[in-house]
């Protein structure tokens, strides 16, 4: 089948690739000529894993290519929107200028029977504005909002665990659930669940995942800053109420918090759209789960502030970590930079590592210092701070091996991912979050 892919960002640029990795053909089209030159060339323009290898194998196969002129979308039956929704500047609400934008533009290429699948995060009740501009040419609007993990978005593109379809009543609608079946056909195969429902309820699916997801992350940073005045472990306490299978213990790691660019400015769209619907106090909790996860910043900055004895003027941290997140780049609402930064304005010397992000945290805040190699960023530092969680700095590095490189013997663990007793025999003092 043939499918456009409008907006070759961090989303549309995954699904692109993995669409033609199980054999559609595909035109990607975006307005950044920079990005669609690399596109063609096979290069990502940011770090996922997996990514390159599909993207080249697509390319190389003619499956694959990538424009800047919208007009080449005619002739797809499917149409998948996936540009960004970011937070407005002026408040919490969505920004749809670019989703309004995209539509916009593609209306005239569209033919009879096309379908429009809108994938970007967008607050409930937007599918139902667009809907009549597109049957206008006689397509069908479906909303399929996505569900990439950063880190595992192929994955979770080629082989999903839920497939979300919102459509139109009547024969339109099921025309095009059918469609869009055909569109996902081995995850389809292979028995993934597929789910139609009316536009409201596909919008709602995926902003309600992210909120429960930021509301599971912040209670359990709530329960450190209990488990902080009384002794209590958190991690241990994660550990036992995650048996409950009511419950789970994945997402109940305490430290510095969520970031990135879904979560933050997913819940705070969420919220502002409740209060325009007149439901401001049904999802008011998600104003407290955005405090709380702010507030595990500032304790990660108390806690390398106490551990050199109340001052950083003057002192080198070695901060482990400018991603969000491990297997990626992104630094989008990073508390890994975001502690950095803050640390920063207090004095102290900060020098930063991460095995991908580097170059994008240079141009989001220059005035920090960067340096690649681990053991290189650790040399001389009177604390170390982990910030994000990569196996580089959880798994392979050994406090006997970082005692050779340091001056201090202090190291604060924003993500709760060192063994903490094994670097206290190494002589060590080691400040977790949430943990005595």
């Amino acid at each position: 089948m043939r499918v456009s892919v409008i907006g070759c960002g961090y989303l549309g640029a995954v699904h692109a690739a993995a669409m033609a990795s199980i054999g559609h053909d595909v035109i990607g089209i975006d307005v950044d000529r920079r990005k669609i030159d690399a596109l063609s060339a096979g290069q990502a323009p940011f770090f996922e894993p997996g990514l390159e290898q599909i993207l080249t194998d697509g390319v190389e196969s003619g499956r694959l290519s990538f424009t800047t002129d919208i007009a080449a979308a005619e002739g797809a039956a499917v149409h998948f929107i996936g540009v960004g929704t970011p937070q407005q500047q002026s408040g919490y609400a969505a920004d749809l200028s670019y989703v309004n934008a995209a539509f916009e533009n593609l209306l005239p290429h569209l033919r009879e029977g096309d379908i429009v699948a809108g994938k970007s995060t967008v607050p409930v009740g937007t599918a139902a504005t667009l809907a009549p501009k597109v049957a206008a040419t006689g397509a069908t609007l479906v909303w399929n909002p996505e569900f990439l993990r950063e880190g595992w978005a192929v994955q979770d593109t080629v082989d999903p665990d839920r497939l979300v379809a919102g459509v139109p009543d009547g024969p339109d609608g099921e025309r095009a659930a059918e469609i869009l079946r055909n569109v996902y056909h081995p995850a389809v195969a292979k028995g993934t669940p597929f789910i139609v429902t009316d536009y409201a309820t596909a919008e709602l699916v995926k902003v309600s995942a992210n909120a429960f997801l930021a509301t599971k992350i912040s209670f359990i940073n709530a329960m450190a800053e209990i488990a902080e005045v009384t002794g209590a472990d958190v991690t241990l306490l994660a550990d036992a109420i995650g048996y409950d299978v009511r419950i789970g213990r994945r997402f109940l790691g305490a430290g510095i918090g969520f970031g990135g660019g879904c979560l933050p400015k997913d819940i705070r769209a969420f919220a502002a759209r409740a209060e325009e619907l007149g439901r401001r106090e049904s999802v008011s909790f998600l104003r407290e789960v955005d405090a709380i996860n702010l507030r595990r910043r500032d304790r990660a900055v108390e806690l390398v502030v106490d551990g050199l004895g109340g001052s950083v003027y003057g002192k080198k941290i070695a901060v482990l970590g400018a991603a969000f997140k491990p297997h990626s780049d992104d630094v989008r609402d990073s508390p890994a930079l975001d502690v950095a930064v803050r640390l920063n304005g207090l004095g102290a010397d900060i020098v930063v590592t991460d095995p991908q992000a580097i170059d994008n945290a240079r141009r989001l805040h220059p005035q920090l210092t960067y340096v690649a190699d681990r053991d290189e960023t650790l040399r001389d530092a009177d604390a170390v701070l982990l910030v994000t969680e990569w196996d580089e700095y959880r798994r392979e590095m050994h406090p006997e091996h970082v005692n050779t490189l340091t001056h201090g013997r202090v190291v604060v663990d924003g993500r709760n991912g060192l063994d903490a007793a094994a670097w206290r025999a190494a002589g060590w003092t080691y400040y977790g979050m949430g943990r005595p």
